[in-house]
């Protein structure tokens, strides 16, 4: 696999004359990709039905020339103002009723007809005129999906599409649905909620209480859906008139739409970097953790989407903007350390990323993102980001192509499931996302590498241990293969806990294959009143009273069972504190002779088919496993063959 470097330009905010000196030095830095267009709307249709292609011709030629390969976005996520003024309906609406407003971006709603057909004639056009054009290497469809909480919208459109989905999803042999299936399914008897008509079934916004959570599920799913067809809307025009690959560029923490099925429709995913921004507003960190990887961001929390991201590209994935300076969004927008943006840069190649690209080339003067840095000072001075770009171009020059290595560790990740425990969490701060994560930070602080696999995945072949967390609804099909996988596998908690229309199930969870453990009770934990573990660790936030006859493999310390077994097969009953699934996963580890390194917190792994990387993000230097690791630092180290 090869490596390369490139950068997100806007050419349409640059005087025209200084096109083809910002071409010459991408290419003198060692920029391979340049990302244009993407919030151009505006400049390519400034008035409905009148187009103005002709300054894009000119930029894709001048880039081209200077040989850079293209991504060409489509700009659907910034719908110019006239376009307000045509759809007056087409914002989203927020969960309290009131309407999004026209001034920044994505300010759309996903089920709006009219907008759609808007859309189509944009795309289509761009599609049509550059599908062909030999510059144009990719192509990006709109930009950042759910980002500022875009996904779900409370709008009209919004409600006749849901009705609509709604029929489809219980159908009788007419052609208007069957109500009484879906009385039934949510359970609408429960406080006299049954509809006699689709038409009666509103949104499950500003009720009284909290709405039905089967309800609520299907909301979620019905508008992760409306994501997936517009997306696929975009793809299918440019799939008509070019071969080049197509990718979305999806963010940090966002999972209110599965982007998985998105990602069936593309060729590439690709994701929008920034490692400090989301410390401060996504990793859930505390103020301890927060102050000391401040400058650095947190040390799992890219490389769990760098994972999670080559699985929804199905083994290929790009970092589409990377942060090169200080963002302008968060909280507190502190300069990353020396060395940080090449850490970063590496970090993602040591992942399996075919490409990294900065965001962006020249920091804007303008609008929103003024204090957003780039790679370039608005004045068109490097940044200190240009530096250690331009030190990653020439080591990605001479280094060898490599192939991603297959881990033997897997865990699990489910959009759906997310979605459900968002609608029912049952304890104030609970989240699937944050189990998941704390997971998978549990098995790198042993030194693991991890594979993420989506939730249909059914063949686990060359996988010694698998984590499937927090499952709330788990197919058959699902239970039946990780049961018969030769791996060490651990389920839960609340891992088959509902049915697929959040009830919960008869017999009561999980229901796994050959593994007598019922959940009896469940509850949920303040968080100064956590549970301690025989051994190491903590129960915290939430766990379940475990009934049965199947072996217990650990006990909380007032004897009650937290994981039950049979064979290879675990169940966890509880949400753990670090040290609670790191003692877990090292005992399973050395039951199946896995290697383990006990890592610093600031020290990471990540291994590749003939090279281990160690990352530090401590501006002070470790030495671990004989390896000495200097202060921010990126050490390859060659694997046996």
């Amino acid at each position: 696999m090869k490596r390369t470097l490139g950068t997100c330009y806007y050419p349409e905010h640059w005087p025209r004359n200084i096109w083809e000196e910002d071409a010459r030095r991408m290419v003198e830095a060692g920029l391979t990709w340049v990302r244009i267009g993407e919030f151009a709307w505006s400049r390519l249709e400034p008035q409905p039905n009148q187009y103005d292609f002709g300054w894009l011709d000119e930029a894709i030629d001048v880039l081209g020339r200077a040989g850079l390969k293209i991504v060409l976005g489509t700009p659907t996520a910034t719908p110019p103002r006239w376009m307000i003024d045509r759809h007056p309906d087409m914002l989203a609406v927020d969960a309290q009723g009131r309407p999004r407003k026209f001034g920044s971006r994505r300010h759309y709603c996903f089920s709006h007809e009219g907008y759609k057909a808007e859309c189509v004639k944009i795309v289509g056009k761009l599609a049509e005129r550059y599908g062909r054009n030999p510059h144009i290497a990719a192509w990006q469809t709109d930009n950042e999906y759910g980002c500022h909480d875009t996904t779900i919208s409370y709008s009209d459109a919004t409600r006749k599409a849901f009705q609509t989905w709604l029929r489809a999803r219980y159908p009788s042999d007419g052609n208007d649905g069957d109500i009484e299936a879906l009385n039934h399914a949510w359970g609408n008897v429960f406080w006299s909620m049954d509809y006699n008509d689709f038409d009666q079934v509103d949104l499950p916004n500003l009720t009284v209480t909290e709405a039905n959570p089967s309800h609520s599920l299907a909301f979620r799913r019905f508008s992760s859906d409306q994501v997936v067809a517009f997306n696929k809307l975009q793809v299918d025009l440019i799939r008509a008139n070019s071969e080049a690959p197509i990718t979305h560029n999806y963010m940090g923490r966002i999972t209110d739409f599965d982007h998985f099925k998105v990602g069936e429709d593309l060729d590439i995913a690709s994701w929008d970097s920034y490692p400090m921004g989301f410390l401060e507003d996504r990793v859930g960190a505390d103020n301890e953790w927060q102050r000391r990887f401040a400058r650095q961001g947190d040390p799992d929390f890219q490389a769990f989407h760098h994972d999670l991201y080559r699985a929804v590209g199905r083994g290929r994935w790009w970092v589409m903007e990377q942060q090169p300076g200080p963002v302008n969004w968060a909280p507190y927008n502190p300069e990353p350390l020396p060395g940080m943006v090449r850490l970063w840069t590496w970090e993602a190649f040591a992942h399996g990323a075919e490409a990294v690209c900065y965001f962006r080339w020249r920091q804007a003067p303008i609008a929103q993102e003024q204090m957003h840095a780039g790679l370039l000072r608005p004045d068109s001075i490097a940044a200190p980001g240009m530096d250690e770009a331009i030190e990653v171009a020439n080591e990605i020059s001479s280094a060898p192509d490599v192939g991603l290595l297959k881990s033997k560790i897997a865990l699990i990740f489910d959009y759906d499931a997310d979605a459900a425990w968002a609608v029912q969490p049952h304890g104030n701060g609970l989240s699937y996302f944050d189990l998941v994560f704390n997971q998978y930070r549990a098995l790198r602080s042993l030194g693991l590498s991890v594979d993420i696999l989506p939730p249909n995945c059914r063949d686990f072949s060359g996988y010694k241990l698998i984590v499937a967390g927090g499952l709330m609804h788990m197919a058959q099909e699902l239970k039946d293969a990780l049961a018969g996988s030769a791996a060490e596998v651990f389920v839960g908690p609340r891992s088959g806990a509902r049915t697929g229309d959040m009830r919960i199930p008869i017999p009561l969870p999980p229901d796994l294959p050959n593994l007598d453990a019922t959940v009896a009770r469940v509850e949920s934990l303040r968080p100064d009143l956590p549970v301690k573990l025989i051994g190491e660790g903590m129960i915290e936030g939430y766990r379940e009273i475990l009934d049965g006859n199947a072996e217990v493999g650990l006990r909380s310390e007032d004897g009650s069972p937290v994981v039950m077994k049979a064979n290879r097969l675990s169940y966890v009953g509880a949400c753990l504190d670090l040290t609670g699934w790191r003692s877990l996963f090292r005992n399973a580890c050395a039951k199946r002779n896995i290697p383990i390194v006990d890592l610093p917190d600031a020290v990471r792994i990540r291994d590749t088919e003939t090279e281990r990387f160690w990352f530090n993000f401590d501006p002070v230097a470790h030495k671990v496993d004989g390896m000495t690791l200097p202060p921010i630092s990126v050490t390859r180290q060659e694997l046996p063959a």
